[in-house]
């Protein structure tokens, strides 16, 4: 009996990791290592379809909800002649997940990248990942996004005199700098790059191998910035930093650097520090999930403004990815 047991980043803006227990077509997900969905799904309608099948969509059946400290709540149950096949699958899922929910984080799987590239051919910012090479048939948006709780909540110094938020001038900003042409890579474990098919044009890119170097471990490329330009991105880097701090391939001096700015947004702290592969400053660690706490613990009052302040990180852009 096969379960499957991995990680995936969530892409475009990168917001995090889901962690995954797979049988069939059931799966338990998380993203906090803490409270856990069970989703089954009819598979058996894919029957006869052939590659045909591999587009249809197939609607999840919500199996549970599962934590340690609650237990499972059973989800809707909806007969059809496919019960019994459906529900054995789920209660596999369930019955894995309870063995081996302390075990995450998970290893990653997702290791077909698809990266914007910028006017040399080079990656510039990563737009999704996949885990096999027949997914990246897959036709994603093509722009690189900051995403709407960057253009909510993220602000920078790093450029003056916006006539729009900084999430938004970042999102056109990047976009700017790109060629048009998206590519897929197949990363290996060391980090180098297979070049497969690409997107609105490039096709003699195909079959090329760029090294480790090549590929932006923050997943946006500073090289060639200047100076503001690459401040911001630091900045928006430095926002995200309590859910940048879930990659494992992060060296000391990078996630040194993240913890750093991480600390400061205890909340965001308190929801993804289960599944961090590596904690530098476990002092500090400890002190923002008290703080989370102690907010938690409080009456919230709105503020004039709850954004994080940032300040200016010098993020290793040299490390593995």
């Amino acid at each position: 009996m096969q379960i499957e047991c991995y990680a995936q980043r969530l892409l475009n803006p990168f917001r995090g990791v889901v962690h995954i227990i797979r049988h069939q077509s059931a799966e338990a997900v998380t993203t906090d290592g803490v409270e856990w969905d069970i989703y089954v799904a009819n598979d058996a309608l894919l029957d006869g379809l052939g590659r045909a099948g591999r587009r249809a969509q197939i609607s999840d059946i919500r199996y549970g909800h599962w934590s340690a400290e609650k237990g499972l709540k059973r989800g809707p149950l909806f007969p059809s002649d496919d019960f019994k096949r459906l529900e054995h699958m789920g209660a596999v899922v369930y019955e894995h997940l309870v063995q081996v929910h302390r075990n995450v984080p998970f290893g990653f799987r997702d290791a077909f990248e698809l990266w914007l590239l910028d006017r040399q051919d080079q990656p510039l910012a990563l737009l999704h990942s996949v885990r096999t090479h027949s997914e990246t048939d897959t036709k994603p948006p093509l722009d690189w996004r900051a995403g709407m709780a960057a253009q909510e909540h993220f602000r920078s110094a790093a450029i003056a005199d916006l006539p729009e938020s900084a999430g938004a001038y970042l999102t056109r900003y990047v976009n700017s700098l790109a060629s048009g042409v998206a590519q897929w890579f197949h990363r290996s474990d060391e980090g180098a790059g297979l070049g497969l098919h690409t997107l609105k044009g490039g096709d003699h890119l195909g079959g090329r191998v760029l090294e480790v170097e090549a590929f932006p471990p923050l997943f946006i490329a500073t090289s060639g910035m200047d100076a503001p330009h690459t401040r911001l991105v630091n900045d928006y880097h430095a926002w995200q930093a309590p859910w940048m701090l879930l990659l494992p391939h992060l060296d000391t001096a990078t996630r040194s650097a993240l913890e750093t700015a991480a600390w400061r947004q205890a909340e965001s702290i308190e929801k993804h520090c289960r599944l961090y592969p590596a904690v530098i400053d476990r002092a500090a660690l400890q002190a923002a999930r008290v703080e989370a706490a102690l907010v938690r613990s409080q009456p919230h009052t709105p503020k004039q403004d709850e954004a994080i302040s940032l300040f200016y990180i010098e993020l290793n852009s040299t490390e593995s990815g």
